[in-house]
């Protein structure tokens, strides 16, 4: 796939022409051990959102990674937060996408796998009701579920006070689920940089400025700086940046061609 706005490669080894989907899958690839991977998009300036929402930030060629990166994981985690106010729909992948999972020996689609320490879920919204595959919900022990939320959902009880997300990462990976992307939102993210549970973060940056106002990709208790190496840089025609983060005993993967997405 090359129409739309053409994507390259800018570093390392710059690539000649525009990067096909087989080839971006093939860049972002899949772990051969358990990660967790961080996707996010920002500002120039660093703001998370444009007019409260992080859709105003993300154009086509960000979609297209972040679709991506959807058919490459096992487990979709997001905070409740970011679930209720960006109004998360059911994680469905194209036929073609798929076809690449099953190819894989990976299950048709990722599974949802959603954070919150108080259960203030909608058991009705099209994310649980709609979903492909039962969800699963990470919460701490004395948190009631609002009626419905268990016949759409499993609940993953880890932790006493707050959710223990090292605890939670575990008992995911204990189900299967090694290939992990979170798309936040950003106290989610801050914790589990916190705990140190992030492997990978790649971050799409527009080419705007939003001012002053928005908060950052990261947000909570403030912690210790963690060393992410840079992996790679795409630039997409229209100014946008995409950057890949690892950690330094992570290998870059190939950049060769892969099946299509």
């Amino acid at each position: 796939m090359t129409d739309g706005i053409a994507v390259s490669r800018v570093w390392p080894a710059p690539a000649t022409g525009p990067l096909t989907d087989p080839e971006l899958t093939a860049l972002y690839g899949r772990a051969e051990q358990a990660r967790l991977r961080v996707n996010f998009v920002s500002s120039a300036d660093g703001a998370v959102t444009l007019d409260g929402y992080s859709e105003g930030l993300s154009g086509e060629p960000d979609k297209r990674v972040f679709g991506l990166l959807r058919m490459l994981c096992d487990g979709l985690l997001v905070a409740a937060g970011t679930l209720r106010h960006e109004g998360y729909r059911a994680v469905r992948l194209s036929e073609p996408r798929r076809a690449w999972r099953r190819e894989h020996g990976l299950a048709a689609y990722p599974r949802l796998v959603v954070v919150s320490g108080s259960l203030d879920l909608d058991p009705g919204q099209a994310c649980f009701a709609d979903a492909p595959v039962r969800p699963l919900v990470l919460t701490r022990a004395a948190a009631t579920p609002p009626p419905g939320l268990t016949e759409v959902a499993d609940l993953v009880r880890c932790g006493e006070e707050r959710v223990d997300l090292a605890a939670g990462l575990a008992e995911l990976r204990r189900r299967g689920l090694g290939e992990l992307l979170c798309e936040g939102g950003p106290h989610l993210f801050g914790a589990l940089t916190a705990a140190d549970l992030v492997d990978e973060l790649c971050l799409t940056v527009a080419p705007l400025l939003a001012g002053a106002g928005p908060g950052r990709i990261t947000a909570g208790d403030p912690g210790a700086p963690r060393h992410l190496p840079l992996r790679h840089v795409l630039a997409a025609a229209d100014g946008v940046l995409m950057l890949r983060y690892a950690r330094g005993d992570d290998p870059a993967p190939s950049a060769g061609a892969a099946p299509a997405a």
